[in-house]
């Protein structure tokens, strides 16, 4: 995108930012999306950075094995899914915290990727193709910033679909029980543990998604840089959008355009305070975080049983 900015000037600056918000936003729109659903069965899952680093490293080697990202993609989602359904095991034990196993199974994750993920660091495997979605224009470089990968759209249309599913839904209805009142879920004939292990694997294999993302189509690699805590900061930007799926899409678009901002304005000239620019994401977060929460609202919306509302 640099080429482009330097080449439109101040007018690209906008450009970059747009085209960055789109590319950088995807992988925490599917982690924060299936985080979504794990919270709102009343568990939380600090492993989707384990889950997200290991999909990524999956889908590189199936695509690069088979020769199709699309397997890839496959194998991503499996591996993501094979995760939140140990996880959900394990948080189904008695006198287990959840954190705590989310924080291990973190650690294991990027562990074990970073062990089976070595002999891909260096060979190139197929990656996602754009969607272009800006080929009816003239200038190469709108019509550049208008390609979109796969998965944006898909998050998209899954965020409105979990919208109008949690409350159109018989399942949406039942999960949001079971995370809000183990007792009612209970009373009502409800099973806890089955529900709230499958919401698990649903954010796994979200997450998963958003690591195949990141090997597939930007960066496009496979190393042990390659997350940069996008799993953790995803889990963060559930708790800013209220546990509501639109509101997620909103937040990882405005984590992905800030991010954006800094190579951006590099691109355009501006090279001092370059690296207070690639700052810009987390500090428009703290600060966002600071001027919307409050001691009585900071928490509105949770689920009831999650365990931050839980002494």
């Amino acid at each position: 995108m640099s080429v482009e900015v330097e080449s439109l000037g101040w007018l690209g600056v906008p450009l970059a930012v747009f085209a960055g918000a789109i590319r950088v936003s995807t992988p925490f729109m599917l982690v924060s999306l299936g985080e979504c659903i794990t919270e709102k069965s009343g568990r939380i899952n600090l492993g989707l950075e384990g889950s997200l680093v290991m999909g990524a490293m999956a889908a590189y080697a199936a695509s690069l094995k088979t020769g199709s990202p699309w397997i890839g993609l496959w194998a991503a989602a499996g591996v993501g899914a094979m995760f939140g359904l140990l996880h959900g095991l394990l948080c189904s034990l008695k006198r287990v915290n959840d954190i705590a196993i989310g924080t291990a199974l973190m650690l294991f994750g990027t562990g074990l990727a970073f062990f089976l993920g070595k002999p891909y660091i260096q060979p190139k495997a197929p990656n996602l193709p754009s969607i272009p979605l800006g080929a009816w224009i003239d200038n190469p470089q709108l019509a550049n910033a208008l390609n979109v990968n796969p998965l944006f759209p898909f998050g998209i249309a899954l965020a409105f679909f979990l919208h109008w599913a949690f409350k159109n839904t018989s399942w949406g209805l039942k999960l949001r029980i079971v995370g809000d009142s183990a007792d009612a879920a209970l009373a009502l004939g409800y099973r806890i543990i089955p529900a709230r292990i499958i919401a698990t694997m649903c954010g796994g294999v979200l997450a998963g998604l958003g690591g195949a993302f990141l090997s597939l189509y930007y960066p496009g690699s496979w190393n042990e840089a390659l997350s940069s805590g996008q799993g953790i900061i995803a889990v963060a930007l559930v708790i800013f959008a209220r546990w509501q799926p639109l509101r997620c899409v909103g937040a990882a678009l405005l984590f992905g355009g800030a991010g954006a901002l800094g190579p951006a304005l590099q691109a355009a000239g501006v090279s001092s305070g370059y690296h207070l620019f690639n700052a810009a994401p987390y500090v428009l977060t703290l600060l966002i975080l600071i001027v919307s929460c409050s001691p009585t609202r900071s928490l509105q919306g949770a689920p009831g049983e999650l365990s931050l509302t839980r002494s």
